[in-house]
């Protein structure tokens, strides 16, 4: 597993305080490519001790907004408008990696390709969402 960047994992935990409660550590952050960590526990669980598709779906649409805010012009701000994610296998232990890049940086959308794996490198969800720029004031 690689090591953690403390500040942009500090940083992403201050824009987004549910990054936290998420269990979100970044591994790197540029606006080209975001990667992430988070752990397996009981309690991020449904049926048969798999991670939740709400929480891939929580910690996918995080990284991507992360993403996203990298590409974002000075001052301006960032919210999701639509998100799809296609569940592919489950992950019932270990560590997730979570990899955000940007498809599309435009003047009014970002949309950003987020892809979840498993500690063994086979795929477990896929999320493309497209993020507002919202000016700054």
């Amino acid at each position: 597993m690689n090591p953690t960047d403390e500040e942009a994992t500090a940083r992403i935990r201050k824009i987004m305080p549910f990054c936290d409660v998420l269990g979100l550590s970044v591994v790197s952050a540029t606006p080209g490519r975001v990667e992430a960590t988070a752990e397996w526990a009981e309690e991020r669980t449904t049926v048969f001790g798999g991670l939740h598709g709400g929480y891939l779906m929580a910690i996918a649409d995080s990284v991507g907004a992360f993403c996203a805010s990298l590409n974002l012009p000075e001052g301006a701000g960032t919210s999701t408008i639509e998100s799809k994610t296609n569940f592919l296998r489950p992950v019932t232990g270990g560590t997730v990696g979570i990899v955000a890049t940007p498809i599309h940086v435009g003047r009014t959308t970002i949309v950003v390709q987020t892809e979840v794996t498993r500690d063994d490198g086979r795929p477990v969800s896929l999320t493309i969402q497209t993020q507002i720029v919202l000016p700054g004031s």
